[in-house]
């Protein structure tokens, strides 16, 4: 059996899986590998240093893959943010035809993509929010659920409930994301009413990611129990694996009347980018989901998403039929 769903029509993919955004790991080697998979890979925007560092990653991309791929805006609150609008120009001069937002108040970006014909993916961790981008025109919901990476939001709401409360009330094509890493996670998401998958930590375990190995170990050896919440208090609620850098974060965040100011020299993205780049585990955080857990090997793109799709086929085709003989 094939899984065709109203994700893969969509996109034009193969499957019905997605890698998202990812600082400093959507790269254009990332990106091609999945998408020569049969999935979609994505580029994130900010990762480059400036727009015409982008344009010069979507044309590096463009020689990787003749497949779909896509470029992940994610647009956050700062003192001093990037020039949004120009890396959203360097996406549209570029002739992408697939984006992914996530973040605050994307409304502009939105309109502006829409004005391309260009298909947008909002990653949502709420329902509200789900309905909200809906309403603001995107195409598809990326419902992300409390076990992801990143930032799950504030209300706590793990994937078994939010992906199928999002189901009962989202009428466009939706991915659901957070602690999916294997075909089991696949066939759960399409029961609970997705169309398909985003994944993020799971894609930072394979032989293309453009990290360093110790850090590929690392995730393969740690478990589920391996990641801590930070920033709660600063209502920006962030999960990343656990090491002497967010233990720490933690620490300080845990005190009365803590500040942002006294964690942040913690949490730069360079320190995070270094921790990538040279396997020190310790140099910054490293983002990382409850998936860590179910993460036992480093294989290729090729390999997992065929490996994924596989299992998911066998255990909707054979394990659930034969229950209802």
């Amino acid at each position: 059996m094939a899984l065709k769903t109203r994700i893969t029509e969509l996109l034009g993919i193969e499957h019905p899986v997605v890698q998202g955004g990812m600082m400093w790991v959507g790269r254009a080697e990332m990106a091609a590998a999945v998408s020569n998979a049969g999935g979609l890979g994505i580029l994130t925007a900010l990762t480059q240093p400036t727009p015409d560092e982008l344009r010069r990653e979507i044309d590096r991309c463009r020689s990787m893959t003749d497949k779909p791929f896509g470029v992940n805006l994610t647009i956050l609150p700062s003192v001093s943010p990037p020039p949004y609008a120009e890396y959203r120009q360097a996406i549209i001069d570029s002739g992408i035809k697939i984006v992914e937002t996530a973040g605050y108040k994307p409304q502009e970006h939105v309109d502006h993509f829409k004005e391309h014909d260009i298909i947008v993916l909002h990653k949502c961790t709420a329902v509200r929010h789900a309905l909200s981008a809906e309403r603001m025109g995107v195409d598809v919901i990326s419902i992300d659920g409390f076990e992801c990476a990143g930032h799950p939001g504030e209300d706590d709401i793990p994937g078994l409930i939010l992906i199928p409360a999002a189901a009962d009330k989202v009428k466009i094509p939706m991915l659901a994301s957070g602690g999916i890493g294997d075909g089991r996670g696949l066939a759960a998401a399409l029961a609970l009413g997705a169309d398909g998958i985003n994944m993020g930590t799971r894609f930072c375990a394979t032989k293309e990611a453009p990290i360093h190995e110790d850090v590929k170990r690392f995730l393969v050896e740690n478990d589920e129990r391996a990641t801590n919440l930070i920033f709660r208090q600063f209502r920006n609620t962030g999960r990343v694996a656990r090491n002497s850098v967010s233990e720490e974060v933690v620490q300080i965040g845990n005190r009365p009347g803590a500040e942002f100011a006294e964690v942040q020299p913690l949490v730069s993205g360079t320190k995070g980018r270094t921790a990538l780049e040279t396997g020190d585990l310790d140099a910054g955080l490293i983002w990382a989901g409850q998936i860590q857990g179910l993460i036992h090997d480093i294989p290729s793109c090729a390999d997992l998403v065929a490996r994924i799709v596989a299992d998911a086929e066998e255990i909707i085709a054979d394990r659930l039929a034969q229950m209802r003989a």
